[in-house]
């Protein structure tokens, strides 16, 4: 259960909507992190919406934020999702999965190895984390989970990975082309470094890809995440977000601040990103992955 669900669910067992009850939303809402300026737009609508419908009840107001948090959402929502919509104009389909250490970049590949197997597509796994023997061994325990092959080197680099793998991924034929890569913080210039290389050296075999550059980040890093979006957004271009680690005591509140994050127009339901969220990791089974639905995880929020 979402930290954030949990407290939300608490204020709505309130009966009065006073000053002290728009506090206190407003307190719950910058500890789940959902940030400064989006409590700012969420209670400053709810503010309206309450004194035009004349809503004093706090269980009526309910279904008002639910919705107040869908438009905050929607933009956030790829209406062409991959997940959801798995036709590609590209065979293979290269994606690229990126983030900081620790935010369950290998298990996310794993997850959507076994999404996309079950669609009936061909995968293969690049194991571009040359740093660490562990990681490699995570990505083959994953591979044989799902009975694929994963592409490794003992040395190298990551960009030679991407190459071999993308070789072998048009020689047999294969649908999906998954390349892990190393955990980097952004202010490691030398590794945003590598992954600048590795996407050039993928764009030079294949010149459109990576198809996807899919961002991994941990739901319970807080408004760090903002950051990590950015940078990596400036970096090398994201197409695709999936928030990991929603299944414990993640409050859950920084996707709603994500489209603050990603330049959404001011206010709430502005147009749609060009970074959406794909996603959302639910725990650590290959079917705990959950495409992103804006009402829906609204609802999960506060419901």
């Amino acid at each position: 259960m979402f930290g954030l669900r949990k407290t939300l669910g608490s204020l709505f067992g309130l009966n009065k909507v006073d000053e002290a009850w728009y506090e206190h939303l407003e307190e719950l809402l910058l500890k789940g992190d959902v940030g400064v300026a989006t409590t700012d737009l969420l209670i400053t609508s709810l503010r309206k919406a309450a004194k035009s419908q004349s809503i004093t009840n706090a269980e009526d107001l309910k279904g008002v934020l639910v919705q107040e948090l869908s438009r905050l959402l929607a933009p956030l929502e790829d209406p062409q999702n991959p997940l959801m919509f798995p036709q590609t104009n590209h065979r293979p389909e290269i994606w690229l999965i990126v983030g900081v250490n620790g935010a369950g970049k290998t298990t996310t590949i794993g997850k959507l190895c076994h999404h996309f197997q079950a669609q009936g597509k061909s995968v293969l796994l690049a194991a571009g984390d040359t740093f660490r023997a562990a990681a490699r061994n995570q990505l083959k325990e994953w591979g044989e989970r799902n009975q694929v092959q994963v592409l490794s080197q003992e040395s190298g680099d990551a960009a030679a990975v991407a190459h071999d793998a993308i070789h072998a991924t048009i020689s047999r034929q294969i649908d999906l082309l998954f390349i892990d890569t190393a955990g980097r913080l952004a202010t490691q210039a030398n590794l945003m470094e590598e992954l600048k290389k590795v996407k050039r050296v993928i764009s030079k075999v294949i010149p459109d890809a990576p198809h996807r550059i899919v961002l991994v980040l941990d739901g319970n890093t807080g408004q760090n995440g903002i950051s990590q979006v950015r940078a990596f957004k400036e970096a090398i271009g994201l197409n695709g977000i999936i928030v990991t680690k929603l299944d414990g005591t993640a409050k859950g509140g920084v996707i709603c601040a994500l489209s603050k994050a990603l330049e959404q127009p001011s206010g709430l339901g502005g147009g749609p990103a060009d970074t959406c969220v794909y996603a959302l990791g639910k725990g650590e089974g290959l079917l705990d992955l959950e495409p992103f639905k804006a009402q829906s995880y609204a609802k999960e929020l506060v419901e």
